[in-house]
C-alpha cells in the first residue's frame, strides 16, 4: 500500500529543530485555499521535514513564499484521525499533518 499527498499554497510559519541524537527536522505550515464566488475556505497543513536536506529547506522557505509540498499524510497515533484540538474561542479545530518527502517553491505565475 502506497499514499502521495501533494499540496500547493502557502509557507505560514516554520521552525528548525534537532533531535537529540543532532538530526535536524524542519516544521513548518502551509495555507491552501479554495476560493467560491462569495467566500474564501482556507485549510492548513502542518508539515515536518527530515533529515539532511531539513537545513537546507529552512534556509530557502520564507513566510507567504508559495510552494508543493509532496508526502504522506500521518494521522494522530492515538486515534488514527487528523488532530482534533480546541481553540482559545472554544471551537473545535483539526490539523492535517504532513510527513514531507519533497517541496517545490514555486512563482506567483507557475501553474501546476
Amino acid at each position: 500500500m502506497y499514499q502521495k499527498l501533494i499540496i500547493i499554497g502557502h509557507i505560514g510559519s516554520s521552525e528548525l529543530k534537532y533531535t537529540g541524537d543532532g538530526k535536524p527536522v524542519l516544521s513548518f505550515s502551509v495555507a491552501t485555499s479554495r476560493r467560491y464566488k462569495d467566500s474564501e475556505e482556507t485549510t492548513w497543513f502542518r508539515c515536518t521535514y527530515w533529515g539532511e536536506y531539513a537545513e537546507e529547506a529552512s534556509r530557502r522557505l520564507a513566510k507567504g513564499m508559495r510552494v508543493m509540498v509532496e508526502g504522506r499524510l500521518m494521522p494522530d497515533p492515538e486515534t488514527g484521525c487528523p488532530r482534533v484540538f480546541e481553540r482559545k474561542d472554544g471551537s473545535t479545530g483539526t490539523s492535517y499533518e504532513v510527513v514531507v518527502e519533497t517541496y517545490r517553491t514555486l512563482s506567483k505565475s507557475e501553474e501546476v
